[in-house]
């Protein structure tokens, strides 16, 4: 009976320590341009202490582009319906400002002379389905922007990245 339950516990170790991880929380989000054509693709993936984006497009001029999370799932009519950036706490705008960045800043998107961009990014300040941080799949979603111009970082509201030339609405995979 003792040899049972001590091969049945030890089976139960084994099993519990070969099960395969939990899968990450993802989502995901197909960017359109201001005429409404597909342009690209964002991909998030949950991480123990942040969330990995992962954005490639095309069809955007040369040089740096802000690209920011905005704290409304929705793009249209004109990108304004995805509303200001993920910022809960009321942080300033901007990775350099002294009393920011707010949990949509991001570092700028930069497309080659093709107007192609592929890149990764790096989050701590959101998640992807909720905890200590905004999750980018509450309950009115979020939608990632890319704008017009670069981001400088510290100018308010927005760091100077000028109109919203790109949008994507983030959801789950």
């Amino acid at each position: 009976m003792k040899t049972r339950q001590i091969t049945a516990g030890f089976l139960a170790c084994v099993a519990a320590a070969h099960a395969p991880a939990a899968e990450p929380a993802k989502a995901a989000a197909e960017i359109i341009n201001t005429a409404g054509e597909v342009i690209g693709e964002a991909a998030f993936e949950q991480t123990p202490s942040g969330v990995l984006i992962r954005v490639v497009v095309s069809g955007l001029t040369p040089g740096g582009h802000g690209i920011h999370l905005h704290s409304a799932g929705a793009c249209s009519p004109d990108f304004g319906a995805a509303k200001g950036h993920i910022n809960p706490d009321g942080k300033a705008h901007g990775l350099r400002h002294p009393d920011g960045p707010d949990n949509g800043d991001l570092p700028n998107l930069i497309a080659g002379a093709d107007g192609r961009a592929d890149a990764e990014f790096f989050t701590p300040r959101v998640t992807v389905l909720g905890g200590a941080q905004p999750a980018l799949l509450d309950e009115d979603g979020s939608a990632v922007i890319i704008h017009e111009h670069p981001d400088d970082h510290m100018t308010q509201p927005i760091g100077g990245a000028g109109g919203r030339v790109a949008c994507g609405v983030v959801k789950a995979v």
